[in-house]
């Protein structure tokens, strides 16, 4: 399992990248997997086992990208390939509820017990749109409050950006999203809960929902400040709005029971995705009792999918959470200590100034003085030294997220001898 050679000869890669530009816009099927941001030509994947990754060309890699969440136990866990083939030889989808569905769906609520009722989705976008419009269908309200910098999917109600001051509608994020559409959301920044009490100042019983990542994740790891994710539970109790933790990321990734178990708030709605799918395509929401009991058939808000609750996505699900326990945890909080710790002293070593942001094992190297608390913050970070950075990684066998602002994703399937060996590569790569 040697490092790339030469990552710019002619290749069956190379080959592959044109075929695929030829196809999608972007030689992609999702943006950030392009690497644009870092300057260097995007790799093939053509296989996993554990906590590497093959391209096209037989080259492996120590991953940190993880499918970008799901592979918490590591690439091709045999237990979960064998959920999987068992699953498959009773047929794919067979458009009615499967026994899977129900295991699964005990699973998670055993472990997050806030969602007494749940739905499953094919992706986290549904299950975000869809506990949004529950929470807007419950409470008669339009608004939604998300934060700057939170990523919930692509539905255009999310994909938006702040307006021109605090607590103000938001403004269209993409094109083709209907400014009367993002005007529906109104942005605050992280950690902000003065601006979350203005909005509720300034639009009072019009807010029907706050949306949050807990620890923010897609503007590279923000934790929540001391009293933040407290304060949103009062605020949103003292007004009559629902609080939605997305935790399509830090479900079953910071703790067992999530972000919300981890800090100890409760939400009245959570979305999940990624590690529960197991890898496979998924996305489940759910919370009280009463709130779901809104869903359709048994109340007007309307939400379906023909493949939702796939019977693969199901048990590779059940598959990979049933080796996650205590034990698991322990180790992916002793990993990631220990990458933190590697990283910043080969950084130290290197004269290189940057900040480490860590959750569990969700981290962030930020090449810029301080730990961001803010979007603003995290956005002023070294993007040009990152991508240096990345790309001398690369060169030593090392696959990081192509972004300064993606969480780098820690496995069971990191042991020691590897995380040394990421480090070692990182003593050369912070002096490129």
């Amino acid at each position: 399992m040697s490092a790339p050679s030469d990552a710019f000869a002619p290749s069956r890669q190379a080959g592959l990248i044109a075929r695929a530009e030829a196809l999608f816009p972007g030689g992609v099927n999702s943006p950030v997997r392009a690497f644009r941001s870092v300057g260097r030509p995007p790799v093939v994947l053509s296989a996993g086992a554990g906590a590497r990754v093959r391209d096209a060309d037989e080259n492996w890699y120590i991953d940190f990208i993880g499918a970008w969440g799901p592979a918490i136990v590591g690439h091709a866990h045999p237990r979960v390939v064998d959920a999987v083939r068992a699953a498959a030889l009773s047929g794919f989808a067979l458009g009615a509820t499967s026994p899977s569905e129900v295991v699964l769906g005990e699973a998670i609520r055993a472990a997050v017990p806030s969602m007494e009722r749940l739905r499953f989705t094919s992706s986290g976008t549904e299950a975000a749109m869809s506990a949004l419009r529950l929470a807007r269908g419950a409470t008669g309200r339009d608004l939604v409050l998300k934060f700057a910098g939170g990523y919930h999917g692509h539905s255009d109600g999310l994909l938006v950006e702040a307006g021109s001051g605090l607590a103000t509608l938001a403004l269209p994020g993409s094109a083709g999203v209907p400014a009367q559409v993002a005007a529906s959301t109104i942005v605050v920044p992280i950690n902000d809960l003065d601006g979350v009490r203005a909005a509720f100042v300034a639009y009072p019983g019009q807010i029907a929902a706050i949306i949050v990542e807990p620890v923010a994740a897609n503007v590279g790891v923000i934790a929540p400040a001391p009293g933040f994710l407290e304060g949103l539970r009062e605020v949103t109790a003292a007004n009559g709005a629902v609080l939605v933790f997305d935790e399509v990321i830090t479900g079953f990734r910071v703790a067992r029971g999530g972000a919300q178990a981890r800090y100890g708030v409760t939400p009245d709605l959570t979305v999940l995705g990624k590690i529960v799918g197991g890898g496979l395509p998924v996305g489940a929401y759910g919370g009280r009792r009463d709130l779901m009991a809104n869903i359709a058939p048994e109340g007007p808000v309307y939400q379906a999918g023909t493949l939702s609750g796939h019977p693969l996505t199901m048990a590779a699900g059940a598959a990979t959470l049933a080796l996650l326990d205590d034990h698991a945890y322990e180790r992916l909080e002793g990993t990631g200590a220990e990458l933190e710790a590697g990283l910043r002293a080969a950084a130290v070593a290197a004269g290189r100034t940057v900040a480490i942001a860590r959750v569990g094992s969700l981290l962030t190297v930020f090449f810029r003085d301080g730990v961001p608390t803010s979007t603003d913050a995290a956005m002023a970070a070294d993007r040009e030294a990152y991508a240096r950075f990345f790309r001398a990684m690369l060169d030593q066998g090392i696959l990081l997220p192509p972004s300064q602002f993606e969480a780098w994703f820690i496995s069971l399937a990191h042991d020691r001898e590897l995380i040394q060996e990421t480090v070692s590569a990182a003593r050369t790569a912070f002096r490129a």
